[in-house]
């Protein structure tokens, strides 16, 4: 079925970096985009600079509905695609988890992303097109230390996505991972703010670690080894939503391509003094 011009988006989390970079580069590339965030303030300055913003919270499912309602009202029914990229990283051991903050983590990272997604795919299934692609990360796949929360919504999204894949076959309907592993963003810096938030530094038998870490992150010119900017994310994406046979999955920098690399060829007693040591 041919799909309509200007092809339609919608992206959860464009106030900053990822989602705000990809917003405006397929605007500019002839897309019509409809630029998500949560808070008024930062739907009322994505309207000002020109695009087209709704509020969204993932976590409210009034919101979603709210959202989708709309979209669908001003296209006349229809969606390209769907673009979940609105996230944050809930650092802290395992074990200093506290039910209610892992589950604030599944909250925005999955639970949220799943309504939202499923809202889209009957528009999708009837039209008989569209793409769905999730903003992953390389710890989709590579658990890290000290990143728990985090690494368990991204292994829970790359599972629903392999299975909404499946069930999708044939359905006109595609999709897609993006794994990014570091990018320019406020990702590290809402990361610090709710660790800060949750996590009882002094109780933890991890504390000397925590406390180095902390001093690593607060200092100024705090930098993480092969970070790209976002405009990497934003190529990928692209060519998930332009491809005619979209791959399932499409790595963004370094560390996720050796990481991948890696897994496949690595017994797991190996990889794990690996991943570590970083």
């Amino acid at each position: 079925m041919p799909v309509p011009s200007p092809r339609t988006i919608l992206i959860t989390g464009c106030s900053s970096g990822i989602g705000l970079c990809c917003a405006r580069g397929l605007q500019q590339r002839g897309y019509r985009v409809f630029a998500t965030a949560r808070k008024e303030e930062d739907v009322a300055r994505l309207d000002a600079e020109g695009l087209e913003s709704l509020q969204l919270d993932v976590t409210d499912s009034h919101s979603i509905d709210y959202a989708v309602a709309e979209v669908l009202a001003r296209t006349d029914g229809e969606l390209y695609a769907l673009f979940n990229n609105g996230a944050y990283g809930q650092p802290g051991a395992v074990e200093d988890l506290r039910r209610d903050v892992l589950k604030e983590q599944f909250e925005t990272n999955v639970f949220g992303w799943h309504e939202l997604t499923c809202k889209v795919v009957p528009v999708m299934r009837r039209q008989g097109y569209g793409r769905i692609i999730h903003n992953s990360s390389v710890l989709g796949f590579a658990a890290m230390t000290m990143r728990g929360a985090y690494n368990a919504s991204k292994f829970a999204i790359e599972g629903l996505a392999d299975t909404l894949r499946l069930e999708l076959m044939g359905s006109g309907v595609h999709v897609i991972l993006i794994e990014p592993g570091p990018i320019e963003s406020r990702f590290r810096a809402n990361a610090l703010a709710h660790f800060k938030k949750h996590i009882d530094i002094e109780a933890s038998h991890f504390r000397e670690a925590y406390i180095k870490t902390l001093q690593r992150l607060e200092s100024e010119g705090a930098v993480v080894p092969f970070t790209l900017p976002p405009e990497a994310v934003l190529k990928k994406l692209v060519r998930a939503l332009e491809s005619p046979r979209p791959k399932a999955r499409y790595p963004v920098t370094v560390p996720t391509h050796v990481f991948a690399w890696l897994k496949r060829i690595l017994p797991v007693s190996v990889l794990d003094r690996i991943l570590v040591k970083i």
